[in-house]
């Protein structure tokens, strides 16, 4: 064989890592873009007093409704650039829809504000579930794999996320009565979801990694930890 036909089988470590780390930040866009674009939407839109509650009702139905389109627009991104989307992926846009939708049909942002509870209790208690029966569901879920992560890791991490996501089920209706459309105070909530949520995540998300190391994954996987976090 000739010697110029060696190396077109595969990609070199020093070309595909690159396009990994690529692939690993485009991931946390998808996941975490559309919360942006609500938040903005409703920034954009929202009265400066938050008693007209006409103008109140229109921020939050039109950044729901950049909330949904959003979402879908990450899910086809999602196929189109990384070739795949995980299964977390397809249920938090699919309960986004839902949700989305029934609050611009029925006009009450109870819907949207009620969708993360909902979804940290789902994911939470099949974690946790999972766990009970060792079966790592995280890992089906994500679509990922850590390298050199062990079945014992991927357990361990699955039941301290199903926790966590119970935990912030409590904090979301914890804010949810604080903060709603009712007493003008929608937009905190929201706010909270970008500046509270996503923060608490990445922290626990790093809180892992010893834990993680400690079970077999490399340091090559970090990146892919840190870029793919569980997201509601």
């Amino acid at each position: 064989m000739n010697s110029t036909d060696n190396g077109n089988d595969a990609p070199s470590p020093a070309t595909s890592k690159p396009a990994a780390q690529e692939a690993g930040w485009l991931n946390l866009v998808v996941d975490y873009a559309p919360i942006v674009v609500f938040f903005a939407v409703y920034r954009y839109y929202s009265p400066d007093d938050h008693s007209e509650t006409v103008g109140e009702v229109m921020a939050v139905i039109r950044s729901t409704g950049a909330f949904v389109i959003a979402a879908l627009i990450a899910l086809v991104v999602s196929k189109w650039k990384l070739g795949k989307i995980s299964p977390m992926l397809w249920l938090s846009t699919a309960l986004i829809v839902f949700f989305g939708s029934l609050t611009i049909i029925f006009q009450d942002s109870f819907w949207i504000q009620i969708k993360p509870t909902v979804i940290y209790l789902f994911f939470g208690l099949a974690l946790l579930i999972g766990w009970l029966r060792h079966v790592p569901l995280l890992r089906i879920l994500l679509g990922a794999a850590f390298e050199g992560l062990t079945e014992r890791g991927w357990l361990l991490l699955s039941r301290n996320w199903a926790f966590f996501f119970l935990v912030l089920a409590a904090i979301n209706e914890v804010l949810r009565a604080m903060y709603n459309e009712a007493n003008g105070q929608f937009g905190t909530w929201i706010t909270a979801k970008l500046w509270v949520f996503l923060p608490l995540s990445f922290l626990f998300t790093f809180a892992q990694l010893p834990m993680l190391m400690r079970n077999g994954m490399g340091d090559d996987a970090v990146e892919d930890v840190v870029t793919h976090p569980p997201h509601e």
